[in-house]
């Protein structure tokens, strides 16, 4: 519904609202993802591989959250009590981290997943529905939105970083905290900016009384019965059966795994019944929920093994000052502020003379991008500095360029595919399979990071070697994984190339 309040921009006051909202928001959330390796590895001291499975298992369920937040707040607690809710609860996730050891670190993750599945799940829903759905200001409406997402995270990844690592790893995590503190009081605050939007009272069902209690008190507390089963799955993500020479049975792969193959199977079947063109549709989102796992995957070793290679091999000293590892997460959010308006121009220009690629080679393109970045690390290594087995700084920030120019080919062109693949009437599930393949690739990406082996990794670094030696011969694994993903993923990405015309087919029409 369109807000009669607007600014001069011509948008719904509302939408400025909920922008500087969401963006504190990921400022909490980044801001704890950018330190979190780190601090598991110099403060818990987990080794490499531990570390990288958990960062997996918690990036996983953030981005599985979202799809039991959205349905409940679409069937019971209305948008903006299930916005508010998650709220309180990362920002009770950010503050219990202080307690300063892994329990406390397990319930703040437990804490922060269940409050981004309220959170992020429905902050999204509102600044659609501040619109008319022929509104010609909807799409410039979410990228404004967007930009906003993305200052939250270049703040995070540098302000909470620079202060998590130079003062200590408490004061980052308490500032993130600080930091969804202001985007809970700012939406507090401005919610008559956004009281036009539909759906955001409480359901008639959220108000029925079941067990004593109404039903938004009971999921209420309920939520709070997820942290520790959050907690089980990020520890225990894997569990031996028979002792140590025992079987090794991978939990969360295989609950993925099955999650994923259900709502595969569920969106072809859906398709098959409405017909033959909506089952090729639903074949062909199948498929790019496949490829949009191998992509994030790799992508998402930003938060682990690249910021353990930028700690321990990558020459971060810039005139006298040293640069924190975890401050070189903030390669990404800059390029994509930077590049993010260059490439809304060039797809509408390329459109307009009829040159604008397929869905199908925008996501082989940037596939391609992903692994050229990646084999930039080979051309980094021949200018190491042997004294210190150190490659240049540059290395990470052309690998984060042509990362981000790789994930402008793809993200937001994927959220458009799945609206226009997926009949109204299971567009819902669509989202949530597209969310689940996020869910997926994070874990995967924490699953390739224990490739790279050494402090506690895959054992590639051996007692009784000096300093020098265990830092170039971690450099080398690093190097050797890097390249191998990036041919890998160049070998992908003209594979899907090769399958363009199948694919565009299978979309009947969709570009």
């Amino acid at each position: 519904m369109t807000d009669s309040n607007t600014v001069p921009s011509g948008h719904p006051k509302g939408l400025y609202t909920l922008f500087f909202s969401e963006m504190w928001e990921r400022f909490c959330y980044y801001g704890m993802r950018t330190l979190l390796t780190l601090y598991l590895v110099k403060s818990l001291l987990k080794g490499d591989s531990e570390a990288s499975l958990m960062y997996g298992a918690y990036t996983a369920l953030i981005y599985a959250a979202p799809v039991l937040g959205g349905k409940l707040a679409d069937q019971y607690l209305g948008y903006r009590y299930a916005i508010l809710l998650g709220a309180v609860f990362m920002a009770i996730g950010e503050f219990m981290i202080l307690g300063g050891n892994e329990m406390f670190l397990l319930i703040g993750m437990g804490a922060l997943i269940v409050g981004n599945g309220y959170f992020k799940a429905n902050i999204s829903t509102i600044v659609g529905k501040l619109y008319e759905d022929d509104d010609p200001r909807r799409d410039s409406g979410f990228t404004i939105f967007y930009i906003g997402i993305n200052i939250g995270a270049l703040l995070a990844t540098t302000v909470v970083a620079y202060v998590g690592e130079t003062y200590g790893f408490q004061y980052g995590f308490g500032l993130a905290g600080l930091g969804m503190l202001s985007g809970l009081m700012i939406f507090w605050l401005g919610r008559e900016n956004y009281s036009a939007a539909p759906g955001l009272e409480l359901r008639e069902a959220g108000l029925q009384m079941k067990w004593g209690m109404k039903m938004y008190q009971l999921i209420t507390l309920a939520s709070l019965l997820l942290i520790p089963l959050c907690y089980v799955l990020i520890l225990k993500n894997s569990f031996q059966i028979g002792g140590e020479e025992g079987f090794t049975f991978p939990l969360m792969t295989v609950l993925l795994t099955l999650l994923f193959v259900y709502v595969a199977y569920s969106l072809i079947k859906a398709g098959i019944a409405e017909g033959e063109m909506w089952r090729d549709r639903m074949v062909a989102l199948v498929l790019f929920m496949v490829i949009n796992v191998i992509f994030w995957a790799c992508f998402e070793q930003a938060g682990t093994s690249l910021t353990l290679f930028a700690d321990r091999n990558v020459d971060r000293v810039i005139m006298g000052w040293e640069m924190p590892a975890s401050m070189t997460q903030f390669f990404n959010p800059f390029f994509i502020v930077l590049f993010g308006s260059i490439f809304t121009w060039m797809w509408v220009q390329l459109d307009r003379i009829g040159k604008n690629p397929s869905i199908p080679m925008k996501f082989s393109l940037g596939i391609l991008q992903l692994g050229l970045g990646f084999l930039v690390t080979i051309v980094g290594l021949q200018f190491v500095n042997e004294a210190t087995a150190m490659v240049p700084l540059l290395t990470l920030l052309f690998l984060y360029m042509l990362h981000t120019t790789g994930e402008l080919f793809l993200s937001p062109i994927g959220l458009s595919m799945v609206t226009k693949l997926a009949p109204k009437n299971m567009a819902g599930t669509a989202m949530g399979g597209w969310f689940l393949s996020f869910a997926i690739a994070n874990y995967a990406g924490g699953l390739i990071a224990t490739l790279t082996g050494g402090h506690g990794g895959s054992g590639v670094i051996e007692a009784g070697l000096s300093d020098l030696e265990i830092k170039t011969a971690g450099l080398g694994q690093y190097i050797d994984v890097f390249s191998t993903l990036g041919m890998v993923l160049v070998a992908f990405a003209v594979l899907i190339a090769l399958c363009n015309k199948p694919l565009n087919k299978l979309m009947h029409g969709v570009r």
